[in-house]
């Protein structure tokens, strides 16, 4: 199997693809049933956040990184433990020739809730493996799980001693899963047996309490053995970083910065996290996942704002330098990795953005920790929350924090510091949304049983809407199996075949109805009436792969297991889908010709009255390329050419040309949906895998048209648009809005850009002169009859000027507080307004009083009486609050305040 990407597909558990077996876990919790047993394969994977995160081991060890490719066999319930262990003995053993001396095998102990693994003790003395060298270990090391939950069992781990001479006392039983790299895992035998539920979650933080293992239907195998720690074995080097798959970005980074690869050295340690970092970066933004503020987004952030840290903190980089590394990863991958070559000009953008973007958070960032300890007593250490929230922010290093405690006079243990440091950011990170991962998982049980009785739904809405034939095989509700559904009922109910399309691919579901004559229970005596039935079918999705899903409300009747029903789809708004989708397909070519061939979809939803697309790209539309958009898809639509689908296997769909999306599910056999180019013949505009529903042809979809493009995350933009009825309305509605406004300004829709245009200037001209006008009364009104200082008091021998300034906007107090700061020339100045209920704040402070009367500690207590807060900086501070009648109150206050500041 090729590696799949690392954007998990459909499964809100995982940040990252981490190993093997994510693509098949639906297999394993017999979910999906697959046209083979047995697999293998090598995954590119990602573990820098989760349960599986090795990020901050990163560059420190010989074997840890965030981006690696595992190699890994698989048992679908065909082979188990016994021939697992064979395999693996005769491929270490007998194929690459590894020293047995040098080998350590590793089983579980058991715990309370699994017993220990004595078989696989039993197989691995039966293939040659001396007892001495098959050790127990616990559930930490040895029972491996993918995720919180989901598939997991007992494992045997093989290590491999690396020292020089396997006669060395380190090559002990000691030093199994112990400190250093002496003797490293290679590779992991999971034994899958268990699917571990949750049962109990927090109702506020979502987070489970209680766990169930449950038994997998059929006792499988997932190995994962690690490419690089093999090489670092078969190449005789000692760390992964002198492999050629490693060292070459090593010392292309080192040939950058100028200088020799020093392993022992600070600028090594650099070298080797931006070595790794440059890999990760380049396959996740190829594979469509960029840097952003939440979940997966914020951890590849993360990682480049590292890489990036060290190559200007340790090496010297002035400019921007990452870009060219992970454009290096891409010459050095792309053979095997294809994507890389076909989005190098996507990840250059994207990594050189980021760059710039930390350049100026990491000032910001400095800024902020300045402040955070300027406002911390001198003889105490800042709270080690504000010192995380500083780094999950702004993305401060740590280790740039605990310097700069260091020479502030702190003396930080590295250990203690860590510890600390850590507890601070998992608890902030626990009530945070910085490992958010959106989606929506309908994990219940009872549709793994219902799939393993493959009680599974043929699909009939390709050809049809309707079927009158349909045999109710399941019925769930409240998450448990019933017999039958009575008037009133909300449940879900499973076909033997439906024309009800299940929501996938960012189409939504089918709506529409059931209906059918119930049969009369057998205990009714003579009686021959029948009850008709009619349920509404709410919803339509798939759970479980091959398994479709009806949620319904029965309105009429009962529904029970074992009758016949016609099942009919809302036609009306399932063809109003149809154009929404097939229209997605064109945009998505269309975004691809006029943008560039960097635009990936990032997500979509087709429904009935709209379609929505998310896709990446670095720039806001121009209303030009907009209507190039709009353009080219009009034009396919009015060749009217015929929209074709056929269906392949997987492999032979992407070898064709045909675009697949990244975190989508495929099976075996996918359908492939092709629209011809204006060349005809071979030429193609758009070709993708596609499961949904579409019209027949191009020109069933009527008109398109764009509402609007947005920002939705760093690198990633959102289209709106609408088709057919949809678009016809919104022309409409603009037609009705052009009238009404030239009726009412009486021009001519040719004069009317002219006629605004003039009317915006006039507007701005009108307001510019009520500003000036506002300023002049406001510094008018504090007069002169006390000098330059106006109404200012003497508090302390520090002139102090508080008053209302109701009228201006915020720019304007910035500006009144700056002429009446310059005209008292020494002391402080507090300005209140108020406005549609709010109030706000400006203190500003002269700069030989700033650290006196700081006017972030002014703000600070004066925010609260006007019901609300406010900080800054020692020169100005700003605040505001929801208590407008308390604005008077406030500037009063302000003399006590800096009177107290000053004594």
């Amino acid at each position: 199997m090729r590696s799949s990407p690392l954007l998990p597909a459909n499964d809100p558990t995982l940040l990252f693809t981490n190993a093997g077996m994510n693509q098949f876990k639906d297999v394993f919790l017999g979910l999906e049933k697959r046209d083979y047993v047995r697999a293998c394969s090598a995954q590119r994977c990602v573990r820098a956040g989760g349960k599986h995160n090795d990020l901050d081991e990163v560059g420190k060890t010989a074997r840890h990184q965030t981006f690696f490719e595992m190699l890994g066999n698989f048992s679908f319930g065909d082979y188990f433990k016994e021939d697992a262990i064979k395999f693996a003995w005769d491929l270490l053993v007998n194929e690459f020739r590894l020293d047995p001396a040098r080998l350590w095998f590793t089983v579980f102990e058991g715990d309370d809730e699994v017993g220990p693994d004595e078989d696989a003790e039993k197989f691995w003395e039966q293939v040659g493996a001396p007892r001495e060298r098959i050790l127990q270990f616990g559930r930490k090391d040895n029972f491996w799980q993918m995720g919180e939950t989901g598939p997991c069992g007992p494992c045997s781990e093989i290590h491999y001693y690396m020292g020089d001479d396997p006669s060395d006392a380190e090559n002990s039983a000691t030093n199994v899963n112990g400190p250093g790299d002496t003797i490293t895992e290679i590779w992991n035998l999971v034994f899958m047996q268990f699917d571990r539920v949750c049962v109990k979650q927090d109702e506020e933080t979502k987070q489970c309490l209680e766990y169930r293992l449950d038994p997998l239907p059929a006792p499988s195998v997932d190995t994962g053995l690690g490419l690089e720690r093999l090489a670092v074995v078969l190449q005789d080097v000692k760390t992964n970083y002198e492999t050629d798959l490693l060292s070459p970005i090593v010392d292309f980074t080192a040939g950058l910065a100028g200088r020799d690869y020093e392993p022992e050295t600070q600028a090594g340690f650099a070298m080797r996290v931006i070595a790794d970092h440059a890999r990760a970066t380049a396959f996740l933004i190829a594979d469509g996942i960029l840097p952003g503020n939440e979940g997966r987004n914020y951890v590849l952030r993360k990682i480049m704002r590292r890489a990036i840290y060290q190559g200007r903190h340790a090496l010297g980089f002035k400019d921007h330098f990452f870009y060219e590394v992970t454009d290096f990863v891409a010459d050095q991958m792309q053979e095997p990795y294809p994507e890389l070559e076909a989005q190098r000009d996507f990840i250059e953008k994207m990594v050189k953005l980021e760059e710039e973007r930390f350049g100026s958070t990491m000032t910001v960032g400095l800024q902020k920790l300045d402040d955070l300890f300027a406002q911390t007593p001198k003889d105490q250490i800042p709270a080690y929350t504000d010192l995380a929230r500083l780094y999950d922010t702004f993305g401060i290093p740590r280790d740039l924090i605990r310097v700069s405690l260091e020479e502030r006079g702190f003396a930080t243990n590295e250990t203690q510091f860590g510890e600390s440091f850590d507890a601070a950011l998992q608890a902030l990170q626990q009530t945070g949304a910085t490992q958010k991962v959106e989606g929506k998982a309908k994990t219940n049980p009872v549709y793994a049983n219902v799939a393993s009785r493959n009680e599974r739904s043929q699909f009939k809405g390709y050809e049809t809407t309707r079927v009158d034939d349909a045999r109710v095989v399941t019925l769930i509700k409240g998450g448990n199996e019933v017999q039958e559904l009575s008037e009133g009922d909300e449940g879900e109910v499973v076909l033997n075949h439906t024309p009800f399309y299940a929501e996938s691919g960012g189409q939504v579901g089918d709506v529409g109805k059931l209906v059918g004559t119930a049969q009369p229970p057998a205990n009714a005596g003579g009686s021959d009436k029948s009850a008709d039935m009619s349920a509404v079918v709410l919803d339509t999705y798939s759970p479980a792969q091959g398994l479709i899903v009806h949620k319904v409300k029965v309105e009429k009747g009962t529904l029970k297991v074992g009758d016949t029903v016609s099942a009919a789809v809302d036609v009306e708004k399932r063809d109003a889908t149809r154009r929404n989708h097939t229209a997605t397909h064109l945009m998505h070519a269309a975004l691809r010709e006029v943008l560039g061939s960097h635009v990936k979809q990032a997500g979509s939803v087709v429904a009935p009255n709209y379609l929505r697309f998310d896709f990446s790209h670095y720039q806001p539309l121009t209303q030009s390329e907009i209507a190039e958009i709009e353009d080219l898809v009009n034009y396919h639509i009015l060749r009217n050419e015929p929209v074709q689908t056929n269906e392949m296997a997987v492999e032979e769909a992407m070898r064709s040309g045909a675009m697949a999306l990244f975190g989508e599910k495929y099976g075996e056999k996918v359908r492939v949906l092709s629209i011809k180019g204006a060349g005809g013949g071979e030429d193609i505009f758009s070709k993708e895998l596609c499961g949904g529903t579409h019209v027949r042809a191009t020109g069933d979809i009527g008109l398109f048209k764009i509402l609007g493009d947005e920002s939705i995350a760093s690198g990633v933009r959102r289209i709106r648009a609408v088709t057919g009825a949809g678009a016809f309305q919104r022309f409409r509605e603009t037609e009705t809005i052009v009238d009404k406004v030239t009726a009412d300004l009486r021009t001519s829709r040719s004069e009317l850009p002219n006629v605004v245009g003039k009317l915006q200037d006039e507007l701005k001209k009108a307001r510019r002169e009520a500003d000036e006008l506002r300023m002049k009364i406001a510094t008018g009104a504090v007069g002169s009859s006390s000098g330059n200082g106006g109404d200012a008091r003497e508090v302390a021998g520090v002139q102090v000027l508080a008053r209302e300034a109701s009228g201006l906007d915020s720019a304007g107090m910035r500006q009144l507080s700056d002429t009446l700061l310059a005209r008292i020339k020494s002391g402080v100045v507090v300005l209140g307004r108020s406005s549609d209920g709010k109030v706000s704040l400006i203190v500003r402070t002269s700069d030989d009083l700033t650290h006196r009367v700081p006017a972030g500690e002014v703000i600070k207590e004066l925010a609260p009486i006007i019901g609300g807060k406010g900080g800054g900086k020692a020169d100005m501070a700003e605040g505001g609050g929801s208590q407008p009648e308390k604005l008077s109150e406030a500037l009063e206050a302000s003399y006590a305040i800096i009177e107290r500041l000053l004594s």
